[in-house]
């Protein structure tokens, strides 16, 4: 049978789990149209990836 090595106190348990917080998406700017746009993703703007136009998106407006 499995026996505790000692009680976890409710600050240490607190202090670690209050260390799980979620950080700012790094934004960089697209080559083509200069929008923000998330890293090492397809521009949503323009549909462009590392100064080449990779999907054609049509402006409905």
């Amino acid at each position: 049978m499995a026996v505790q090595k000692g009680k976890t106190s409710k600050q240490r348990k607190h202090t670690r789990s209050a260390n799980w917080k979620i950080s700012a998406p790094n934004l960089s700017e697209c080559s083509s149209c200069g929008e923000l746009k998330m890293s090492h993703k397809v521009c949503s703007n323009c549909g462009s990836y590392n100064g080449k136009t990779v999907v054609v998106i049509d402006s409905k407006n």
